[in-house]
């Protein structure tokens, strides 16, 4: 492991402990030119590649993931514990060679102790700024709904403007900037759910399921003495991925696309009694974006949007009452009826 990797795979609970987090506060991540598209293609590969040297199985997640972290969106994944949702989060960032940072989230964590907090200098007689978990590359926010709503709405600004607002005093994060969450499914008498505004942030909500035995066996055989996270070497750089990231924002999106997202998200809303946000299109044609790099194109065509449809639109539907109906359902449904044209 490097000194990179020292700083930045730091774990808190609820404070930044990452000298390279706090060097980060108030600064941005310096950026090159774009990439061309197969070298985006190529990289993306690599990246997937790498983790599942620590992931077994679950390719499409971790491709998923890495679609997310090029359109410039966020990740919550909802789980079962114990199936390898920190694992993977760690695995990606540090093939990517980015700052981590982790927060456990529970029921006395403060927004400070997310964002960070000032701090009286009796030296210099004055306040200073001492940045929390949330400036890093890739921020792990470990079962989010074990905190209170005033907690969890600490990373809302973070996730939609790359800044957090300590006292009237706005500090910028640094980029790339990833908010992966994971989210406790099986104890709802213990939990909060998280409010749709920001259910609504997150690009992707993904389910990683248990291994089939083949799996379960493979990685078993993989984590007798050393875990392979702790030798796992980066194949790109955070720069490469924000270059990365501008590539992806000029990938082509022609009219038809675009109305196709806008009917497809208007069907939805007939469904459902909550329906897709405009946020919720936007990510969807960002999702395009990066789903038609990884396949070496510069362009959008339909089935990209297909492809990235359900991970990216059912989380932001809600049925409603009197239906046994889930967002996944309504999504399909509107992917069914809504054609091509």
């Amino acid at each position: 492991m490097n000194d990179t990797d020292a700083d930045a795979e730091s774990s808190a609970g609820g404070r930044s402990s990452a000298d390279g987090g706090r060097a980060r506060a108030g600064t941005a991540h310096p950026r090159g030119g774009s990439l061309s598209i197969e070298d985006v293609r190529r990289v993306a590969g690599d990246v997937v590649e790498n983790t599942q040297k620590v992931i077994v199985g679950n390719r499409a997640a971790i491709e998923h993931i890495v679609v997310a972290m090029l359109g410039r969106g966020h990740v919550l994944l909802e789980d079962v514990p114990g199936v390898g949702k920190t694992m993977l989060a760690r695995a990606i960032a540090r093939s990517f060679e980015c700052s981590f940072n982790r927060v456990q989230f529970t029921p006395d964590l403060l927004p400070a102790d997310v964002t960070g907090v000032n701090v009286f200098n009796r030296k210099s007689r004055e306040f200073e700024f001492r940045p929390g978990p949330v400036f890093a590359n890739v921020v792990l926010g470990d079962e989010i709904n074990r905190a209170p709503p005033k907690t969890q709405s600490a990373l809302l600004e973070a996730m939609e403007e790359g800044q957090v607002t300590v006292d009237g005093e706005t500090y910028r994060l640094a980029q790339p900037f990833t908010v992966i969450a994971t989210q406790n499914d099986v104890e709802p008498s213990r939990t909060y759910e998280l409010p749709m505004a920001e259910v609504d942030r997150f690009m992707k909500q993904l389910r990683l399921g248990y291994p089939d035995p083949a799996e379960e066996a493979a990685m078993l055989d993989r984590t007798v003495g050393t875990h392979p996270i702790e030798s796992l070497e980066p194949v790109a750089g955070s720069e490469t991925l924000e270059r990365a990231r501008t590539t992806v924002a000029t990938v082509e999106v022609r009219a038809p696309v675009r109305e196709y997202v806008t009917r497809l998200a208007n069907d939805t809303r007939r469904r459902a009694e909550l329906g897709v946000s405009p946020r919720g299109s936007l990510a969807l044609l960002r999702a395009a974006q990066a789903r038609a790099a990884l396949d070496g194109r510069d362009y959008v065509v339909p089935d990209d949007v297909q492809r990235e449809a359900e991970s990216t639109l059912a989380h932001r539907v809600r049925p409603g009452a009197g239906t046994n109906a889930t967002g996944r359902d309504v999504v399909r449904a509107a992917l069914d009826s809504v054609r091509v044209e």
